[in-house]
């Protein structure tokens, strides 16, 4: 169905010259879209509602379309028989009635887009600048997975007709445009002065969009890609030395977070805090380096940024990424940051430190650990492992990752899934299913809201498939392949949330209504009892106390006020119903509800559905 390339396709010439006014139309119709977002020819809309239920013809009509209630390990999923019946009824006129995940996934990326995504601003308005970062990969990386559809194994025996490969390559397209528009969209001047996790989100959302011009071009355009003007490749790779430069741009800056004088190493979280070295900084500089290594196509543009005077010229595939990343893990691996269940923890605190005018580094050791556990702590460091294994063939790389994937399948309580222990929690979920702490309480900020998303994400970077024929192909592939009924689990877990107009929830596997007597929920750790001890400050702000506390002479960042501003803003948009029981009538509905973040999430899960587990078995 996707386009494969015409040339390919063993297209005549007038269809090749009838696809190309299709492609010259398709820009002149992009770039006349509105302040509306719909797009427009000569000051008339166009209807796009016939392309999208064309599109689901198709796929109903071409040999894609298994349902997921289908499968002999639906038997085994999370939810109620009700809820299994709804799967299995394909004419069930229900909002949940399951199509293939190919359709299922395309449906969650258009209500991500067409429900949160502004073209006017270029964004996701209600997001925040990190959070947008994150959306905007997941769009990339979700468009790579439509530019490999047609190369999936079931393809190859059906080809796309010419109807299909237009249809599909105009639905990348549209979504590109996106993308391209939110280059221009993102907040990249606050952006440069926040954390330095918020920043590395940004190196990875632009290099993700990078891999997927690259990626699409290969498969479908011309393979010279010496000159990105060349007129017989793809448009899109014209925007490649821009997205380059603004990751080259926020990698220069957070790496500034590196250093040896505290814990002998490790990145800092926030430069407007007490020193914290955390799980997810550290793992977003390695994931980060490596990637910089494997896919930066280099950068020239030597425009200024913050106080320096410019930016000096980077190459592409410059080894010094390389040691950044194998230093990094290095550091990270011997941190002692993962629990007796082998999660990695939030981070450590330095004891002691001071910082300000007595200028007291305390002990200098990470010697405090928050055992607050998140998913994407689990989650980031898998893609840096994934890349890390390819520029070096280091097996360990692998090894690191799949112990660590078989410690978060665990913690989600994936072995009580059939018993009458399935609500139970486990440490990151219960009965199979992920979830996040907050997910029970409803009190996820945004910041939880996206956990999720980010885990399946970096997991289906780093289960894809291994070049074939290397020594460790077979066994990576063999142990992807063991996580199958988990994803699929928690695919269904998902799905299961969304509401009549397709939005996803944020809390997996609490469809509704649910009666009070259905789910009996064990009741989850305090965070700040004396088992947990951790602070849950991603999604309750940063209190004000010794540990988190500012160098005395500085006043450019409060954390009380944050947290003051945070419960402002949660209060004002709902979450003062957060506390209700968690079997009311709609779970998802509480606190801030269905978000663009909770939508990113269903799409991450259906892709990782797709491309790791369904698109393997056709």
């Amino acid at each position: 169905m996707i386009v494969r390339s015409l040339r390919s396709c063993g297209a005549s010439a007038p269809i090749m010259l009838f696809c190309c006014i299709l492609l010259l139309a398709h820009r002149l119709i992009a770039a006349s879209i509105g302040a509306s977002g719909v797009p427009s020819f000569n000051g008339n809309p166009i209807d796009q509602q016939p392309l999208q239920n064309h599109m689901r013809q198709l796929l109903a009509e071409n040999h894609m379309r298994q349902l997921l209630a289908e499968k002999p390990a639906l038997q085994d999923q999370h939810g109620s028989a009700e809820d299994d019946a709804v799967f299995r009824n394909e004419g069930s006129n229900q909002p949940n009635a399951y199509p293939s995940s190919y359709a299922a996934l395309l449906d969650a990326l258009e209500v991500m887009q067409s429900h949160y995504f502004e073209i006017a601003v270029g964004t996701w308005p209600k997001a925040i600048d990190w959070t947008a970062a994150v959306m905007g990969t997941h769009v990339s990386a979700t468009l790579a997975a439509m530019t490999e559809y047609c190369i999936s194994p079931s393809s190859r025996s059906v080809s796309p007709s010419q109807d299909e490969s237009r249809d599909h390559e105009n639905l990348i397209n549209r979504y590109f445009t996106q993308i391209t528009s939110f280059y221009f969209g993102e907040n990249a001047f606050s952006l440069r002065t926040q954390a330095y996790d918020d920043m590395l989100w940004v190196v990875l959302g632009w290099l993700e969009s990078i891999k997927f011009i690259e990626r699409h071009s290969s498969l479908h355009y011309s393979s010279d890609s010496s000159d990105y003007h060349n007129t017989s490749q793809w448009y899109a790779r014209q925007f490649m030395p821009q997205y380059a430069h603004r990751a080259h741009v926020f990698y220069k800056l957070a790496s500034r977070g590196w250093g040896t004088d505290l814990c002998g190493g490790g990145m800092v979280w926030n430069p407007h805090l007490a020193p914290y070295k955390n799980a997810i900084t550290n793992q977003l500089y390695i994931a980060a380096s490596i990637a910089m290594y494997l896919h930066f196509p280099g950068d020239c543009d030597s425009s200024p940024f913050s106080a320096d005077p410019g930016l000096p010229p980077a190459k592409a595939h410059d080894v010094q990424y390389l040691d950044n990343a194998v230093e990094a893990y290095k550091w990270l691996k011997e941190s002692g940051m993962r629990n007796e269940q082998g999660l990695y923890v939030d981070g450590f605190h330095i004891k002691g430190w001071r910082g300000g005018r007595d200028g007291s580094n305390g002990t200098r050791k990470c010697d405090i650990r928050d055992e607050s556990v998140y998913t994407y702590n689990q989650g980031v460091l898998l893609s840096g492992l994934r890349g890390l294994w390819q520029a070096t063939s280091v097996r360990e790389y692998l090894l690191d990752g799949h112990d660590l994937v078989q410690s978060v399948i665990a913690a989600t309580g994936w072995e009580d899934r059939n018993t009458e222990r399935k609500w139970r929690w486990a440490g990151l979920g219960r009965g199979g299913v992920m979830e996040e702490r907050c997910d029970w309480s409803g009190t996820c900020s945004q910041n939880g809201q996206t956990f999720k998303g980010i885990f399946f994400h970096h997991l289906t970077v780093f289960c894809s498939p291994l070049p074939a024929g290397h020594d460790d192909s077979a066994l990576h592939q063999q142990s992807c392949d063991g996580y199958a009924d988990w994803i699929r689990h928690n695919a269904l877990a998902a799905y299961i949330t969304r509401d009549g107009t397709g939005e996803f929830g944020e809390w997996w596997g609490r469809p509704s209504p649910r009666d009070d007597g259905d789910i009996i929920d064990d009741v989850i750790p305090d965070m700040n009892g004396p088992t947990i001890a951790g602070t849950d400050y991603r999604n309750e702000g940063v209190p004000h106390d010794e540990i988190w506390r500012l160098p005395e002479d500085d006043d450019m960042y409060r954390p009380w006020e944050y947290g003051r501003r945070k419960e402002e803003q949660m209060r004002s948009e709902g979450t003062s119903a957060a506390n209700e029981h968690p079997s009311q009538q709609d779970v998802n509905d509480r606190g801030r509800g269905r978000t663009v973040e909770t939508q990113s999430g269903g799409v991450a899960v259906l892709k990782a559905f797709w491309k790791l587990v369904e698109s393997r078995q056709e």
